[in-house]
């Protein structure tokens, strides 16, 4: 089987849809390697990115704009240009990986499939401007009405594209997330003393990992921390690129002296990431909205204590372990951190319960499930 994929994503975004279209394209090329995986994007430039597309096996082939106008105005080759390669590389599978797929498409003769992560910018229209509104809107409704088949990422996203973009819920399948299996075992101690010393890390901390936008609630976690943080010995770790919001959050940190207990890390490459999870003695997630919330099963699989949002897909990632509060809550953000950090049994049993629980988003269950729905729709 040759199953095309848009490979912009994972060639060239560090967090979120890269991780996801990364996992998903290694986890696949892993355990199927009897298939062509053909990855159309502009080549990458982040040496972390280029590194991981050299991994990949013999059974994939990165696509790349060629000719003076496609190399120089990439945007015009994924919209314009793109089917005629893909029509050109007989595909039985075309996957759009984030939300997209290219004009066009719908005169081949290949299986379809889109994957909808979430619709935010119908949830929350605040975080976004007009015009952005509506070039998001007009391709996700394209998307949908030309694939033969739309996945969610879980159940809730489902039931969001169901409501607002009026998608008959039978096209709309639920293919869970996973993570990079980096996460899914336990560090060596020199592992973790290497990163350690690398961040100044020594002292015990609370961790959080986010794009700093408004929706994940930075500025949410700071204010229930300055609550509780001379009841504590941990401080507080915040990862997470950003403009105007992460100059909000930086700004409240100084007005309210924080800037000793708090700490913003930048330039944090991607591979010491598990081992901050690994350290962290709780990892807290309260955002307003999510399609599924990678770092949370991120946290799980490094056993690690997890607080998160009441409601919308969280309970799906995070499982019955997981301390669930309101996001717009910053007293009860800050009680369910100080009753959490204050007992060490309860965060045994929550990292315990929940290594268990998120076994289901191990990449060799999801991969399964995605070949499987490709080859029962050919």
């Amino acid at each position: 089987m040759k199953i095309g994929f848009d490979g912009k994503r994972a060639l060239h975004n560090l967090r979120g849809l890269g991780n996801y279209s990364r996992t998903l394209i290694k986890s696949l090329d892993e355990y199927y390697k009897e298939n062509e995986y053909l990855l159309f994007s502009p080549e990458a430039k982040n040496q972390e990115l280029i590194n991981w597309s050299k991994d990949l096996s013999s059974s994939c082939e990165i696509i790349s704009p060629q000719g003076l106008i496609s190399k120089n105005f990439p945007s015009i080759w994924r919209s314009l240009l793109l089917k005629s390669e893909l029509e050109n590389k007989h595909l039985d599978v075309y996957h759009g990986l984030s939300h997209e797929l290219p004009p066009g498409i719908s005169q081949l003769n290949t299986l379809k499939v889109v994957t909808i992560h979430d619709l935010l910018y119908l949830k929350f229209p605040q975080f976004f401007s007009f015009v952005d509104r509506q070039i998001y809107h007009r391709k996700f409704m394209y998307s949908c009405k030309v694939s033969d088949i739309v996945i969610a990422i879980c159940e809730q996203t489902q039931a969001d594209i169901v409501e607002y973009l009026k998608v008959p819920e039978e096209k709309i399948h639920v293919i869970y997330q996973s993570c990079s299996p980096d996460f899914y075992h336990d560090k060596s101690d020199v592992e973790l003393g290497k990163v350690s010393e690398k961040y100044s890390l020594e002292k015990p901390f609370i961790f959080h990992i986010a794009t700093m936008e408004e929706n994940k609630n930075t500025l949410g976690i700071v204010k229930a921390f300055k609550e509780i943080y001379k009841e504590i010995d941990e401080d507080l770790i915040l990862i997470g690129r950003g403009k105007k919001y992460k100059s909000d959050v930086i700004n409240y940190i100084n007005e309210n002296k924080l800037n000793k207990r708090i700490r913003i890390l930048d330039d944090v490459i991607n591979d010491d990431i598990p081992a901050i999870f690994q350290l962290a003695k709780l990892f807290v997630f309260p955002s307003f909205y999510e399609g599924f919330g990678i770092p949370i099963i991120e946290a799980l699989f490094s056993k690690t204590p997890v607080i998160t949002s009441v409601g919308g897909c969280f309970p799906e990632s995070g499982g019955p372990a997981t301390r669930y509060v309101d996001p717009y809550s910053v007293k009860e953000i800050s009680n369910a951190m100080l009753e959490i950090l204050k007992d060490e049994n309860l965060q045994r049993e929550m990292a315990q319960k929940g290594h268990e629980f998120v076994q289901k988003f191990d990449w060799r269950n999801t991969s399964n499930d995605l070949m499987n729905l490709y080859l029962t729709h050919l």
